[in-house]
């Protein structure tokens, strides 16, 4: 059996002096672009980070220990090769953002208790190969962005769509059928596509009577804007041409 790529060894010293502080204080642990292959066990002794960063490698498996970073509030996993997501990642109550876009997760593989992560503000789920979206995932009441974007989504659940403070939605590139693309793209503003023009001979009495209020009210708007005067002044502005008509040689050449 062929062997995947090795991948390189994270120790805990490397990942001590990956320790970086976030904009608001918080402590981030940052593997990005490591290569890692495997989830490091050694980063378990660090759990008490705020962020963790474990991006663009080629990790295949989150294990069931990522329940032991309980302070966590920024989880990011995107661009790995992710097929499942381990259950326990609801007890991650703290957490408000879990990026896992760039991913080959499928529905089946979605644990059902990520809808027990409350505090959740953002979730991407976008470039995975979800078939569906759990309805379970309106009880994240918080949620005000969600990132569904290529996928092989044919709908989206009302629970999800309906969610309290969703803001942001981004579903782009899912093979929707064109009844929901109408149903989710529809033009707010209401728009004339048709205009008739009639004579007034072919007008009721009342339908004339109406069109002639009506331009009479623009007629009256109209008159009460001030119009420009047609021979604009510039009495300060001095110059050959004007000036000059009452004493011409003054601008004459010697």
């Amino acid at each position: 059996k062929a062997k995947g790529p090795k991948g390189k060894k994270i120790t805990l010293k490397i990942a001590k002096n990956s320790i970086r502080i976030s904009f608001d204080g918080g402590r981030r642990l940052d593997l990005s672009k490591m290569g890692i292959t495997t989830f490091p066990k050694c980063i378990l002794k660090l759990a008490d980070v705020d962020e963790l960063d474990l991006s663009r490698n080629m990790l295949k498996k989150i294990p069931n220990s990522i329940e032991k970073f309980q302070k966590l509030r920024w989880l990011d996993l995107h661009s790995n090769q992710l097929e499942e997501l381990p259950k326990t990642i609801g007890t991650l109550q703290n957490l408000f953002y879990l990026n896992i876009c760039n991913n080959k997760l499928i529905t089946k593989n979605l644990p059902e208790e990520l809808n027990l992560l409350k505090n959740l503000r953002i979730l991407n789920l976008g470039l995975n190969c979800l078939e569906c979206i759990p309805t379970s995932l309106g009880a994240l009441k918080e949620l005000k962005e969600l990132g569904l974007f290529d996928n092989i989504l044919t709908a989206i659940p009302n629970s999800v769509k309906k969610l309290p403070k969703l803001k942001k939605l981004n579903a782009e590139r899912n093979p929707f059928p064109d009844s929901i693309k109408k149903e989710e793209y529809v033009d707010p503003i209401k728009r004339i596509e048709t205009l008739y023009l009639v004579e007034e001979k072919d007008l009721c009495c009342s339908c004339l009577k109406t069109c002639q209020d009506e331009r009479d009210k623009l007629n009256k708007l109209k008159n009460t804007i001030p119009s420009p005067s047609k021979k604009p002044s510039f009495p300060l502005l001095l110059t050959p041409n004007s000036t000059a008509k009452d004493n011409q040689d003054q601008w004459r050449l010697k």
